[in-house]
């Protein structure tokens, strides 16, 4: 086949290249995807044929992680390697499709928000977790689960939420039919219980009646759509400690509870594990070879992957259901050794590829060629447009703001193509409000990041770094050089006019499509 140029790119019969291959948006709201000849159409033809076998759409099942690193799954040369072996996790990557450059947020809540609007921070506005009871903001956002919802699909939210308290952004009034979980994040319901930690808060009677005084909710919760939270119980450390089991029971009971329904259905199951501090279940304590607690969590995580996956196979949905693991950023190194694993630069709250590069993997049982690894660029929030399209409603998606989501379905059931490029081109690197690099290709153009100097911090990574500029900007090659520690700007000039070209592109969307104000509370 010849070259086939579209839009200023090439298209070649060998496939697309990452750096030079042709986009086209599918509409003016949305972001430029890479044009595959023939991808898209054989991809609705194998879902024409999953409707007409099943006769339903299918299910999908978002595992998602709490600062688990990209390199502790054994999947990406961890597990046993770094004293927490994960067979089932690594048993469901060999079954589908692993990714080796999926990205998210620097940190928590602002990814959990862009995978439920499909936005970027700076346009939904959460660009840091809330905490201590600071409200959220997804109130006038459009939601996935509720587009979901109302192409018919039955919407389960399990675990944490971390998304706001305030009535607005709790899950059961943003499109979940059902919501079972905590509103807040891990540490913020134990630290000032634990004297190892907090011994001027525990040991004072006036410290502690002042915590508890603080308007937050200190229960985990229930929910059920358009109604008020329900305490189910105080989460205490000896509480906490069994909550990711207890939450995985729930959402084993939704599954068993969903055979044989003729609807279609959404599970959104967030670990409490492993974000800091953890206190292993009584049946993980000291399982894992390592015989600390973060990697005991990670046993534990692993097993719960185990049992969804299990619990989806006794009841015959597992063909029918698309299972993603993932964790919502890179490792809270500042917790270390309560901390995740990476082999990137830095950590949680950066913008480098340690802060940002998360695992991830995808398994579809008949759909997802099994044994798949791909170096792909894929952000979380890329299913809000994948999953809508699962649905067979892209045309839910907004029109009237800018979405970020990319659909990767065609991507997902490409057959046997392991070195194929994901439908997205470009990721875009957001330090808060500042935006900090692009990425196209293997090539990573920094215009700020967070320094972690060991100058600057005792355990370097993310937030305790020194927040920096460049002059000039910095090119990384991140296949040579995945640490970022050698910018060769001046020996790849070709690459930036390409570069800065795409980056006003981006930027004018803020223009074009104004997002609307971040709340006063998250900066």
């Amino acid at each position: 086949m010849g070259t086939q140029w579209i839009d200023g790119g090439a298209v070649s019969g060998s496939g697309v290249d990452s750096v030079t291959g042709a986009t086209r948006a599918p509409g003016p709201n949305r972001e430029p995807t890479f044009v595959v000849p023939g991808r898209d159409e054989a991809a609705a033809t194998r879902m024409e044929e999953f409707l007409s076998r099943t006769g339903r759409r299918p299910n999908v099942v978002v595992i998602l992680m709490d600062d688990v690193g990209w390199g502790d799954f054994g999947c990406y040369g961890g597990g046993v390697a770094v004293g927490a072996p994960t067979p089932n996790v690594d048993r469901i990557a060999r079954e589908g499709l692993l990714l080796t450059s999926c990205y998210s947020e620097p940190s928590c809540t602002p990814t959990r928000a862009s995978i439920m609007t499909g936005r970027l921070p700076m346009r939904h506005g959460l660009l840091i977790p809330p905490m201590y009871g600071m409200p959220g903001g997804l109130s006038g956002e459009v939601t996935l689960p509720q587009l979901l919802s109302d192409a018919g699909y039955v919407t389960q939210a399990v675990g944490k939420w971390h998304m706001g308290e305030n009535r607005e952004s709790q899950p059961q009034h943003v499109g979940f039919d059902d919501f079972y979980g905590f509103l807040s994040v891990s540490d913020m319901y134990t630290e000032w219980r634990d004297p190892y930690f907090f011994p001027e808060v525990v040991y004072s009677e006036d410290r502690t009646e002042w915590v508890k005084n603080m308007p937050f909710n200190k229960c985990f919760v229930h929910a059920t759509r358009d109604g008020e939270l329900e305490e189910v119980e105080e989460v205490t450390v000896p509480v906490l400690s069994l909550l990711d089991d207890k939450w995985c029971a729930y959402s084993e009971q939704f599954i068993e509870r969903m055979t044989g329904s003729a609807d279609p259905w959404f599970l959104y199951h967030c670990t409490r594990g492993a974000h800091f501090d953890n206190y292993p279940h009584p049946d993980y304590l000291g399982r894992s070879p390592a015989r600390h607690p973060y990697k005991d969590a990670i046993v534990e995580l692993d097993a719960i992957c185990g049992r969804l996956v299990a619990a989806l196979e006794r009841t015959g949905q597992l063909e029918s259901t698309m299972v993603v693991i993932s964790s919502d950023n890179g490792p809270e190194m500042e917790t270390w050794p309560d901390s995740a694993f990476t082999p990137f630069r830095c950590a949680k709250g950066s913008t480098w590829e340690g802060g940002v590069r998360v695992p991830a993997i995808v398994s579809w049982p008949g759909m997802i060629q099994p044994g798949r690894s791909s170096d792909g660029l894929v952000h979380l929030l890329d299913l809000f447009a994948t999953c809508l399209s699962m649905a067979g409603a892209p045309e839910r998606i907004p029109t009237d703001r800018y979405i970020d989501a990319v659909d990767q379905l065609s991507f997902l059931l490409a057959a046997d193509d392991r070195e194929a490029v994901s439908n997205r081109k470009f990721q875009h690197y957001w330090l808060t409000s500042q935006f900090s690099a692009l990425r196209v290709g293997e090539y990573k153009y920094m215009l700020s990041s967070i320094s972690d100097d060991d100058t600057d911090v005792l355990n370097p990574g993310g937030f305790t770094g020194v927040v920096q500029r460049y002059g000039y900007g910095r090119l990384y090659n991140l296949y040579l050089d995945p640490k970022e520690t050698r910018s060769y700007m001046i020996r790849k000039l070709v690459y930036i006019d390409a570069i800065i070209g795409e980056i006003g592109r981006h930027q004018a969307t803020f223009r074009e499509w104004p997002n609307k104000p971040a709340p006063a509370s998250t900066g």
